[in-house]
């Protein structure tokens, strides 16, 4: 018998933020992803993000955060935490698919993912800088006694922290690796929500933002992002270190980041998909 069946028109996806994330995942759409198409961006430099885009192969409009939703079925949010409501809710009422990277903002916004129920969205979490979400995924279907995650980065990745900037700690001249925070991922993320969004990730993947335990260290001897994510379960004992490369826009991002962005949004119109 022959296969007739017409191909399905592309999914409309509209990012919120045209940073060091968000730009290059709009650059990949408006250069191609089958299945996909970019619709509509958002970003607090207007001006500059008309020159961005004026290089793009189609024409979109430039729109306020909040007006994303009524663009897309997919709204890809890469925006500053601060803003991440503006982003979520509408999305989240409107039933859409949210694709959400300030994931420490939506530990405080947990509501949201009950609203979908009632709504029909979805929230999906890439795994971003991270490694081993799938592993932690799984070990979460047993038990699991303890999830450790350490993270060192240059000290210039944590300049400007609410955290550090309230308890007057300068990271200015930094000779030798200081551990700057120890405590639950919840707590980590309202310190440096511009930095431990993997930490974020991991507790949602795991046992949770209360029983994920996060050391965070500025570290002169590291020019790499590393994350040390420690999980021990009654399935498996694993250690594992990912050592990601600061974006050249922002030392707080990983260049893997967008890219882990780009793979989720392909994931959504694959005929294949590999991992948990």
């Amino acid at each position: 018998m022959t296969n007739t069946r017409m191909p399905l028109s592309p999914i409309d996806i509209a990012v919120g933020g045209l940073g060091a994330i968000g730009l290059p995942v709009a650059r990949q759409l408006d250069a191609g992803i089958e299945g996909l198409r970019l619709t509509a961006v958002s970003a607090r430099d207007r001006d500059k993000a008309q020159t961005h885009i004026a290089a793009f192969r189609q024409t979109v409009p430039v729109l306020p955060l909040h007006d994303l939703a009524d663009h897309a079925d997919i709204v890809v949010e890469c925006a500053p935490a601060a803003v991440f409501a503006d982003v979520a809710e509408p999305a989240v009422a409107a039933g859409r698919t949210l694709v959400t990277v300030s994931v420490g903002a939506l530990l405080a916004r947990m509501d949201l993912v009950d609203r979908a129920k009632d709504t029909g969205a979805r929230i999906i979490v890439p795994t971003g800088a991270l490694l081993g979400l799938d592993a932690v995924r799984a070990a979460a279907q047993g038990e699991i006694a303890r999830v450790t995650l350490i993270t060192r980065k240059p000290p210039a990745g944590l300049q400007g922290a609410p955290y550090l900037m309230g308890r007057g700690i300068d990271l200015d001249g930094l000779a030798a690796p200081l551990k700057v925070f120890e405590g639950p991922a919840r707590a980590a993320a309202e310190a440096f929500p511009a930095n431990v969004n993997v930490a974020a990730a991991l507790a949602l993947a795991g046992i949770g933002p209360d029983r994920t335990t996060v050391e965070l260290w500025a570290d002169p001897t590291v020019a790499r992002n590393t994350h040390t994510v420690e999980v021990e379960a009654d399935s498996a004992r694993f250690r594992m270190t990912i050592e990601g490369i600061p974006s050249a826009e922002n030392p707080r991002t990983g260049r893997l980041t967008p890219l882990s962005v780009i793979a989720t949004l392909r994931r959504l119109v694959s005929p294949l998909q590999v991992g948990t």
